[in-house]
């Protein structure tokens, strides 16, 4: 009787209040909606970062590309090529003819799937043929073993549409420059880019609170001393700081005194790890076994009364002035002068310079690169090696001829190899 009583009494009190029932499911319905898109929101972050440079809407650094999207392959620190977008690749004549063979079910930010006319890199001197939808060929005018890593560039569609879960939310230039860019990610997460003239000015935006991150700077003076930020440091293996010698200069044509400016440096005064030459000690074509340039005032007698002028960007003047004092220990009398970029007449240019993910570096020290072989070198030997270096497809081949390319170059200075750079990412607590 009493579970009678009380089912009856249940269902006399449902009946009577159903409406407020249906409006409870209704409201807590929405409400769990409501709070499965909010909590989200509320846990994303934004980070406000700087950068240093003039970029355009079609020369977005390259730090933000490859959040956005990628390319057709990947490349490790090592310089070993990975899948990206092409899950295979081959070269069935010896790296003129190139084919790739893209991963199944790769989508655009945008929902669509990617396809094979979607692959939109511009090659002056390749043809491409869109095998099927999922392969694509390029026919290049000369065999290039390094062409893989070319296509590591990371592609877009139209509008700057990736690959990726971020996507670009704002973008504004004045003048065709980019002074903002906002991306943002699937889960709500948010990245502002602000970019400065000069690093100068990148500084003073931290100081003022426009931004809270800069990273990959080579000096971190005066944030090191704050409280109200963190310091973090790296060794940058991706970059070597050293002295461009112009050899058609009519002193610094003379190898000997190419070599004796360079015994004149005490390398280990520098912050960051010596650099023995101009590959990564992290690439498979490294090689430690070349001549180290150790100081040595006895090997620096014919510099005796030498004047050289020494150009050098704003961020590196502090090594300029370490490298004055031990040239002028050897008996140089050095002039800085400092510069915004690279000066079209100099005799000694100091600078940091990007090393390529491949071993190939053709175009700083090959004769024929007139607007980037800054040194002016001219070397058959050097030109031979890096000819057969870009056209040979067995690694371990071309690893041999790599490491005579770097033992013949180190031997000629037509650069004084300094060091692999400490980088400081400052960031705000």
């Amino acid at each position: 009787m009493s579970l009678r009583y009380f089912y009856r009494l249940a269902l006399a009190f449902f009946r009577r209040f159903k409406a407020l029932f249906a409006l409870g499911i209704i409201i807590g319905f929405f409400s769990f909606l409501a709070l499965a898109i909010l909590i989200p929101s509320l846990s994303a972050t934004h980070v406000r970062q700087g950068m240093v440079g003039r970029f355009t809407a079609d020369n977005i650094p390259y730090e933000i590309t490859t959040k956005l999207s990628r390319g057709l392959t990947t490349v490790d620190d090592n310089g070993n090529v990975n899948p990206g977008l092409a899950k295979s690749w081959e070269s069935p004549d010896g790296c003129k003819t190139w084919i790739f063979n893209l991963q199944e079910n790769i989508i655009w930010i945008d929902g669509k799937k990617l396809v094979a006319n979607d692959i939109n890199y511009i090659f002056n001197d390749a043809v491409v043929e869109i095998i099927d939808e999922k392969t694509i060929k390029y026919n290049l005018d000369s065999p290039f073993s390094a062409f893989p890593i070319i296509v590591s560039r990371p592609l877009f569609k139209k509008g700057l549409i990736g690959t990726s879960d971020w996507k670009i939310k704002t973008l504004s230039l004045s003048a065709g420059y980019l002074q903002k860019l906002i991306i943002v990610d699937k889960k709500g997460n948010k990245i502002t880019y602000k970019f400065y003239p000069t690093e100068d000015r990148l500084r003073l935006g931290l100081k003022l609170g426009e931004i809270d991150l800069i990273e990959n700077i080579q000096d971190p003076e005066p944030f090191d001393l704050w409280r109200t930020v963190d310091v973090k440091k790296v060794i940058s293996y991706n970059n070597f700081v050293g002295i461009f010698l112009n050899t058609e200069d009519e002193k610094l044509a003379d190898k000997s005194v190419r070599q004796s400016l360079a015994y004149a440096i005490d390398k280990n005064e520098f912050e960051g790890v010596r650099a023995l030459g101009p590959i990564s000690p992290n690439s498979w074509g490294y090689n430690p076994q070349v001549k180290q340039y150790l100081k040595d005032l006895e090997k620096t007698k014919d510099l005796k009364d030498t004047k050289i002028v020494l150009s050098t960007l704003p961020n590196l003047l502090k090594v300029a002035e370490k490298i004055k004092i031990d040239w002028k220990e050897a008996g140089v009398e050095t002039e800085i002068e400092v510069v915004s970029s690279i000066p079209e007449k100099y005799q000694a240019f100091l600078a940091t310079v990007d090393i390529p993910k491949d071993p190939d570096q053709y175009s700083l020290w090959h004769s024929t690169q007139v607007s980037t072989n800054i040194s002016k070198y001219k070397n058959p030997r050097i030109d031979k090696l890096l000819e057969d270096g870009r056209t040979e497809l067995d690694q371990e081949t071309r690893k041999k001829i790599y490491l005579d390319f770097q033992r013949f170059l180190v031997e000629d200075v037509p650069a004084i190899f300094l060091y692999h750079p400490t980088l400081y990412t400052i960031s705000r607590k």
